[in-house]
C-alpha cells in the first residue's frame, strides 16, 4: 500500500499528521488478577494498522487482542506477572503494569541489591584482586575460584532478571508512568507479541565479567538487555522508553583502567527474529543501543529473516548501534537521530555481513563537532538505501559523506528491495517535531 506523505506546510498540518492510525477492537472488560480494574479506554486491545511495517506482514499483529475477560491481568511486581504469563500459556492475553515493576526484586516485589545473588565467596573486592592484571596478566580470561563464584553468583541473578513472555500478549503500561526496572523482557522462540506504554530502565548486570584479551587493553563485558526479540514473529514494539535509568555506565567507576560497564544493549533483534515493527519508542542515553542479528557467522538462521520496521522512533545520546544490522532487510524512517554537547557518539546505522539496509527520511540533529560521516559504519561490504535524510536541517547523501570522510571504508548505494509496508512517510523536516512531541511511554494516544 502506497504510503501517505505528509509535508512541511504548516504546524496545523504537522498535527494532523501526527495522528496514529490504530485498530482498535472492544475494550478490555475485566482484570484476571485480583485487585485490579478494567480499562475503558480501548487501548489494550488495539493491534497494529494494516501496512505498519514488516510485523503488518504475512499475516497481523494482533497480540492479546482476542483475549477472554479471565486472561487480562493487572500486576504491579515480578511474581504477578509471571504468574500471569503461567497462568494464560498461550491463550491470546492482556498484562496491564500498573506502577514500577522490579526485575530484581524478593517474592513480594521489593528491590534487592547485588549481595543478594552473591554465592560461593564471591565479592567485587576479592574478584578485582584476583584478576588485576598486574598479577594476572594480560594472556588469560579469568579461570579459578573466584571466575566459578562471578558465573555462580551471575546464574541466580539471570534466573530472576529474564522474564519470558508467551505468545499472543499484549504487555501494555497503565497510565504515563508504568515502568519496568532492571528486568530483561525475552520474547524468545514465540510469536504475535504486543509491548507498549512502558519504561524499560537499567537492566544492569550485577557481575559482568573481566576478559584482559578484548582489544589492546581489556573490557568489561555485562549480560541483558532491556527487551529482547530471539526467534520470534510478528511483534510490535511501541511507544516505549528505553534508557540506563539512574545508572547510566558513564557514572561507573574505572576498574583496569577501563569503564566498569554494567549494560548490554536496550533493545536487540537477533537468532532468526522475523517480521518486527517499532514504532514511537525513545531510546536514550546509552552505549551499545540496538543489533538487528548479533553474529556473521549466523546465517544458517538469520538469511530470510531478521526483517525489521524503524520508524517515528527517537535515539538520543546513544553512542553506537542504532541499529547495527546483519542479514536483516531493515526499513528505517522517519526516526530522529540526537546527538547532544558532551554526549559520546560512536555512529548510528552499523553496516554489517549481508545487510539490507533502507535509511531514507530521517533527521539528525548533531551538535557542533560532531562528524557527519560518521552516521555510517561500513563492518562488512553490503550496500544500503539511504534517501533524502536531513543533517542540522539541510538534505545530505549520507553515502557520500561518510564515503568523502572515511576513504578506507567506501559504502555502495542499492539494498536491492523497496520498502512498501508504511501507513506514510513525514518530510524529514518535520520528524523532529512530530518525534519529540508523540515518542515514548505516556504518549499513546487515548491513553
Amino acid at each position: 500500500m502506497p504510503a501517505r506523505i505528509c509535508h512541511a506546510r504548516a504546524i496545523a498540518l504537522v498535527m494532523g499528521c501526527a495522528s496514529l492510525a490504530l485498530a482498535v477492537s472492544v475494550p478490555a472488560q475485566a482484570t484476571g488478577h485480583p485487585g485490579g480494574s478494567g480499562h475503558s479506554k480501548g487501548i489494550d486491545r488495539a493491534v497494529l494498522a494494516k501496512g505498519d511495517g514488516w510485523a503488518a506482514a504475512e499475516g497481523s499483529t494482533t497480540g492479546g487482542a482476542a483475549a477472554t475477560p479471565d486472561h487480562i491481568y493487572t500486576v504491579s511486581n515480578r511474581a504477578e506477572l509471571i504468574a500471569a504469563f503461567e497462568d494464560a500459556g498461550d491463550a491470546p492475553k492482556i498484562i496491564r503494569i500498573d506502577g514500577t515493576v522490579h526485575g530484581n526484586s524478593d517474592a513480594e516485589g521489593t528491590p534487592i541489591g547485588c549481595e543478594a545473588y552473591q554465592t560461593d565467596g564471591y565479592t567485587l573486592d576479592k574478584y578485582l584482586a584476583a584478576y588485576d592484571p598486574a598479577t594476572w596478566g594480560r594472556e588469560e580470561v579469568p579461570s579459578g575460584p573466584l571466575e566459578d563464584a562471578r558465573l555462580a553468583s551471575a546464574k541466580l541473578q539471570k534466573a530472576a532478571v529474564n522474564v519470558y513472555v508467551p505468545s499472543n500478549t499484549t504487555i501494555i503500561g497503565v497510565g504515563k508512568d508504568a515502568t519496568v526496572i532492571g528486568a530483561s523482557i525475552q520474547i524468545q522462540n514465540v510469536s504475535n507479541v504486543i509491548v507498549r506504554n512502558i519504561s524499560f530502565e537499567d537492566t544492569y548486570d550485577c557481575f559482568p565479567q573481566w576478559d584482559p584479551t578484548d582489544g589492546e587493553t581489556g573490557h568489561w563485558n555485562s549480560e541483558y538487555d532491556n527487551l529482547v526479540v530471539y526467534g520470534s514473529d510478528h511483534v510490535w514494539v511501541d511507544h516505549n522508553t528505553f534508557s540506563d535509568g539512574d545508572r547510566p555506565d558513564a557514572d561507573q567507576p574505572l576498574y583496569f583502567n577501563e569503564r566498569y560497564q554494567q549494560h548490554d544493549g536496550l533493545f536487540d533483534i537477533v537468532k532468526g527474529a522475523d517480521l518486527v515493527t517499532a514504532s514511537w519508542n525513545v531510546l536514550k542515553d546509552h552505549d551499545k543501543t540496538m543489533l538487528i542479528g548479533n553474529s556473521d557467522g549466523a546465517g544458517a538462521t538469520d538469511r530470510g529473516k531478521l526483517r525489521v520496521t524503524l520508524h517515528h522512533n527517537l535515539f538520543k545520546d546513544v553512542n553506537e548501534r542504532a541499529p547495527r544490522v546483519r542479514f536483516g532487510q531493515v526499513d528505517s524512517y522517519n526516526n530522529h537521530f540526537v546527538a547532544t554537547k558532551g554526549s559520546v557518539y560512536g555512529y548510528t546505522y552499523g553496516i554489517g555481513a549481508e545487510s539490507q539496509l533502507v535509511a531514507e527520511h530521517n533527521a539528525f540533529s548533531l551538535g557542533a563537532g560532531f562528524d557527519q560521516a560518521k552516521i555510517l559504519k561500513k563492518w562488512s561490504e553490503s550496500s544500503l538505501t539511504a534517501a533524502d535524510n536531513y543533517v542540522n536541517g539541510r538534505r545530505t547523501d549520507l553515502v557520500a559523506v561518510h564515503n568523502a570522510g572515511v576513504p578506507a571504508e567506501q559504502l555502495t548505494t542499492g539494498a536491492g528491495w523497496t520498502p512498501t509496508l508504511r501507513t506514510r512517510v513525514d518530510h524529514p523536516v518535520l520528524v523532529p517535531l512530530l518525534v519529540g512531541l508523540k515518542a515514548g511511554a505516556g504518549r499513546i494516544p487515548g491513553a
